[in-house]
C-alpha cells in the first residue's frame, strides 16, 4: 500500500512536469512533432476521420492535457489503471517524434536522443506494469468470469424450485389481485 502511494507521484511527475512544459512552449514541441504528423497523414490520407485534428500544435496540446490529466489521476491514485494506459499511449508519439536519434548525424546529440528514447521506452515498462496492478485484488476479468460461473451454479442448484415457481406463478398471481380487489 505505502509502495504505491509513493511510486504512482514518483511516476507520474515526469508527465505531469513534460505536459506542463509542452503548453509553455507548444511552438517548439509542434516543430518537433510536425514531421511524425506529416508522415502519418501521407500514410494515412483521407482515412482520418474528419474530427481528428492534424495541426502539430493542437495535437501537443491534447498530449499535453492527457500527460497532465492522467499524470494527476495517477499521481492521486485515481483510476490508477486507465491514467497509465493514457500516459503510455500519450509516449509513444512524444517518443517517435521527440526522440528521433536514428536520423542524428552529431555523434554526442545521437547519445542524448538515444538516451532519451530508452529512457522513454522504461517509463513504457513503468506504466505497463502500473496499469496491470490489481492492488491484489483479483481482476476485473477474472470476477466477471468468477459471478458467471457461481450464477451458473446458483441456475444448476435453484432449477427444480425455479420450475415449481414458474408453475405456481399463476395460482400466487391470481390470489393477490383476488385479495386487492373489493369483494
Amino acid at each position: 500500500m505505502i509502495l504505491r502511494r509513493l511510486a504512482r507521484p514518483m511516476l507520474a511527475a515526469i508527465f505531469i512536469s513534460g505536459g506542463i512544459n509542452a503548453l509553455r512552449a507548444v511552438d517548439v514541441h509542434a516543430e518537433a512533432a510536425k514531421p511524425l504528423v506529416d508522415g502519418l497523414r501521407a500514410k494515412v490520407g483521407d482515412k482520418l476521420p474528419g474530427q481528428m485534428p492534424t495541426d502539430p500544435a493542437a495535437l501537443v496540446r491534447i498530449d499535453a492535457a492527457v500527460k497532465i490529466g492522467a499524470g494527476v489521476a495517477l499521481a492521486l491514485g485515481r483510476f490508477p489503471r486507465l491514467a497509465s494506459l493514457l500516459l503510455a499511449g500519450s509516449l509513444v508519439p512524444t517518443t517517435i517524434a521527440g526522440h528521433r536519434f536514428w536520423e542524428e548525424k552529431d555523434p554526442a546529440v545521437r547519445q542524448q536522443q538515444q538516451i532519451h528514447f530508452v529512457k522513454n521506452v522504461s517509463l513504457m515498462g513503468g506504466l505497463l506494469i502500473a496499469s496491470a496492478d490489481t492492488h491484489g485484488k483479483p481482476s476485473v476479468a477474472w470476477r466477471a468470469r468468477r459471478a458467471g460461473h457461481d450464477l451458473g451454479d446458483w441456475i444448476s442448484d435453484t432449477s427444480d424450485s425455479v420450475g415449481d415457481a414458474v408453475v405456481a406463478a399463476p395460482r400466487k398471481a391470481k390470489r393477490a389481485v383476488v385479495g386487492v380487489l373489493p369483494g
